[in-house]
This record gives structure tokens, C-alpha cells and sequence, in this order.
């Protein structure tokens, strides 16, 4: 029986600004897929981006037309995502068999995974830290602005906690050196894409205080080429990948070049983050936290407890169980 495909638009209130170098969100705008065979339903969801000229209308947009030609047709991104996502969970529930399973992945189980503190003044970031200070891992949204100065703001008011840097491609390389040394004195485990993807020669060779993950700069296989000799980690999320399909392969490549992995995430609902727990017991670090974003997540969806992310109940997404 041929497929049949529906999209739709949702705008999830947030419940806190979500602040970044690039701006502040205040909703999370997804675009949820489904796709049936007439008998069962799969579900996915994306998370439309800007920085990559991105829109919910573009992506609605693309996804129209025959799902199965799509599937073969879309580029890798946002629309991509939603639909191969949709087809993992139809396909689970169409062959009885979890998606886990069929890729010979450990079933998902609660992870640590880290707890953003949003870009703010300094004593509003370290406000935030203290208050999910038992989390074991967080990260720290900088800017070009201050960024020394919020580091420490944050490591003082959460001094347990391993720390991710992530300035979302917003510094140059003179603030990264300046940086070094705030690095090395807080607890920091990882430094996220901190130079403009294609402007990160700069990385080659460099011997870094913490290891540099590429975020920006990678997005498929494709591109492992050109981040290899600069990064010793790399970002794997579904929406730069185009779905799950990708982003197995993706983890898989990376890890045969000895680079480490996140498990990273848009901030979207629990529909989003699922597919992403197939990967996440592999990866080095996790930063799946986009449901503790959401005011109101989906029914039956992911629980995030003191920093700790726990599985979705049963039939959410990617197992025979009917969908709740």
C-alpha cells in the first residue's frame, strides 16, 4: 500500500528564554511528520534552523510530494529528519521490532546529559548553574562578550559539575587563545565550535587546553575530511544529518577515525530527542536536554531528572508498542 504523508507546524512555548551568541528563542518551532501505510503510523519531528536558511515554510515546503521519492530526494537537514524518522518508527511498528534492534543498538537507558545554562549576564548565568548545580554535566552558552568572566561565574556557582563550552561560532581565534588559560582553570571537558564554520584553519594542529568539538562544521560524512585534523570531536544531531539513517553512519565513521562523539539535539520536544537515544549510549558526551526546554512536553514523553535523561515510555517512538 502506497504511503501517506501529513506535516504540520508547532510552536512549543518555552519555559525560560533560550539565549545563544546568535539570539534569543523564546518557542520551539518544529514541524512534525507523519507517515502511515494505512495500518500504522510513524512519527518525526525537526526543528526548521535559521543558520542554516532553514524555515518551517521552506521545510512544509519540501515535504510535499511522494514520501518514498522524498526519502532518496532531500538533502541532508530539517525536512530530511522529520521524514526519515517518521519511516524508522512506521517501519518498528509495521515488522514488530524496535528500532534499537534492527540497527544492533543497546535499548536506550537514563544518561547523563547536559543541562544548558542560557547566555546571560554573568550573575544571571551563575543563578541558573546553582540551581541545576547536582547536574553532572552542563553547558555554558558564551559570546565574544565577557566570556571569561561568565565561565567563571558559572563553574563558582556549580563546582561539581563538568562544563561544555559552547559559543556557537562566535569567537576569533584571539579570544580562543585568551581563553586557554579560564579553560584550564574551570572544569571543562569539551570547547563546542568555537570559531565560524569555514573560518577554523586556525584549529589545525592546535593543542588546546580541553578537546574541540566540531558542531557548525559538520554535518555528514561528507565532511569528516575537512574537520578531522582540526577537531577531536565531533556533534552528531539528526537535523544536520537528515534523520537517523545518517547519523548512525555518521557516529560510526567518526568513531573509525578515533574522534569523539556528542549526542546533540535542536531544542524540540521529546518526538525529536528519541531517535537520538539510538546513538547516545556511544557517544562520549550527551547534550539531548531540549525537552527540559519545553514548557509542555508530549505525553509519554523523555523525563529529565538532576541532569539524568530518561527514555520515553514505551511506544513513543521506534518500538511495536501503540503509540500513546
Amino acid at each position: 500500500m502506497a504511503l501517506t504523508l501529513s506535516v504540520r507546524f508547532d510552536r512549543l512555548p518555552l519555559r525560560a528564554p533560550f539565549r545563544i551568541s546568535r539570539g534569543v528563542k523564546t518557542h520551539a518551532e518544529v514541524v512534525v511528520v507523519e507517515l502511515s501505510d494505512g495500518e500504522f503510523t510513524g512519527r518525526g519531528e525537526c526543528v526548521p534552523y535559521a543558520r542554516y536558511d532553514e524555515t518551517p515554510g521552506k521545510v512544509m515546503a519540501a515535504l510535499r510530494g511522494d514520501p518514498e521519492v522524498l526519502l532518496d530526494a532531500l538533502p541532508p537537514g530539517a525536512a530530511r529528519n522529520a521524514l526519515d524518522c517518521a519511516y524508522w518508527d512506521l517501519l518498528a511498528k509495521r515488522e514488530g521490532e524496535a528500532v534499537f534492534d534492527m540497527l544492533g543498538r543497546m535499548p536506550p537507558q537514563p544518561v547523563a546529559s547536559a543541562v544548558t545554562i542560557s547566555l546571560d549576564a554573568p550573575g544571571g548565568m551563575a543563578e541558573a548553574a546553582a540551581a541545576v548545580a547536582d547536574a553532572p554535566l552542563l553547558k555554558v552558552k558564551l559570546s565574544a562578550d565577557r566570556p571569561a568572566e561568565r565561565l567563571l561565574a558559572v563553574a563558582e556557582a556549580a563546582p561539581q559539575a563538568r562544563l561544555i563550552v559552547d559559543p556557537n561560532e562566535g569567537w576569533t581565534p584571539e579570544i580562543l587563545k585568551a581563553m586557554a588559560d579560564p579553560v584550564a582553570r574551570c572544569n571543562v571537558v569539551l570547547v563546542e565550535q568555537p570559531l565560524p564554520a569555514g573560518q577554523d584553519a586556525a584549529l589545525e594542529g592546535l593543542r588546546y587546553p580541553a578537546p574541540i568539538c566540531a558542531d557548525e562544521s559538520i554535518h555528514t560524512r561528507h565532511d569528516l575530511d575537512a574537520v578531522a585534523g582540526r577537531y577531536q570531536a565531533i556533534n552528531v544531531k539528526l537535523d544536520k544529518a537528515g534523520g537517523l539513517t545518517e547519523a548512525v553512519a555518521l557516529a560510526d565513521a567518526a568513531r573509525a577515525r578515533g574522534l569523539s562523539l556528542m549526542a546533540g539535539c535542536m531544542v524540540a520536544s521529546s518526538l525529536a530527542i528519541a531517535p537520538a537515544l539510538v546513538f547516545a549510549a556511544d557517544a562520549d558526551f550527551v547534550d539531548l536536554d531540549g525537552p527540559w526546554w519545553i514548557a509542555k512536553d508530549r505525553p509519554g514523553g523523555c523525563r529529565f531528572e538532576r541532569g539524568v535523561l530518561h527514555p520515553p515510555q514505551p511506544g513513543f517512538w521506534g518500538d511495536p508498542a501503540a503509540t500513546p
